[in-house]
């Protein structure tokens, strides 16, 4: 981990997220472009604190009613609050959570994600979203595929610019899991000319650049799945708290949650 170069000087999709969330793992290039984007569009803040909202209601409501005990976080990004291992442990302690990617910046931070409840396990793993062989045979060193697993890739395949790819890319993880395991996903949406505005900029100024994809387009990444209701929908109308409903309002980022029959 220690010989992965890490480049300060070039805006990096993770800080930037990491800087709207309020975290502080960011340097002056990520502030500058997020607050650029922040100052263009100001409901990005919004949508990133609804993104990680609508991970703890999912991860929530897996471990809760659907009895899912492992998980399978793809494109985990930087630890912040209420990430994957403590939402699932805290509702069933006993859960093991696999967090994948490929960032020399997010693999500098591992041990922070290693921190796992001692009746659980959370394990952390160095592969490629693009490459489902070799990440799923390091999976299945720590998770059985022979039971449920809950797959995550949360705000990332909007980094596979080519629909195809990102819809075979999807069949190729959700293949691999048995019936009775979900899947979940959400991005940034083209809903809004603020946000394509926002987007520009970011491939502009960031290293990774970002897809925007139609509602329907994400849509198809739940094609052959049943897709829990209320569908794919903006994320702070999906499934909302007692407390949150009538409160809540759209934000450019959607996503939904299916099992596999």
């Amino acid at each position: 981990m220690a010989d992965l170069p890490i480049d300060t000087s070039v805006a990096h999709s993770a800080r930037v997220w990491n800087y709207w969330l309020g975290g502080k793992d960011n340097y002056p290039a990520d502030r500058e472009v997020g607050e650029h984007i922040q100052a263009t569009f100001p409901g990005i803040v919004a949508a990133a604190r609804a993104d990680r909202a609508f991970l703890y209601r999912a991860v929530t409501y897996l471990a809760e009613e659907e009895g899912i005990r492992q998980f399978l976080d793809i494109g985990t990004g930087l630890p912040t609050a209420n990430n994957t291992h403590e939402v699932a442990q805290a509702a069933a302690p006993e859960s093991t959570i696999v967090y994948v990617d490929n960032d020399p910046l997010v693999l500098a931070h591992a041990r922070a994600l290693l921190t796992s409840d001692p009746r659980g396990a959370t394990h952390y793993i160095d592969a490629d979203l693009g490459e489902p062989g070799p990440l799923l045979e390091q999976a299945r060193e720590y998770l059985d595929f022979d039971q449920p697993i809950a797959l995550l890739i949360m705000g990332t395949l909007a980094h596979v610019p080519d629909d195809a790819e990102a819809v075979s890319l999807v069949r190729a993880y959700v293949d691999a899991l048995c019936p009775g395991s979900f899947f979940v996903t959400n991005d940034s949406t083209n809903t809004s000319p603020e946000i394509v505005q926002a987007a520009d900029h970011w491939n502009a100024n960031a290293s990774s650049h970002i897809h925007l994809r139609a509602p329907e387009q994400i849509e198809r990444f739940f094609e052959g799945l049943d897709l829990l209701e209320p569908g794919v929908v903006s994320v702070p109308f999906w499934r909302p708290s007692p407390a949150e409903v009538g409160h809540t309002v759209h934000v450019d980022q959607y996503g939904g949650m299916a099992r596999k029959p």
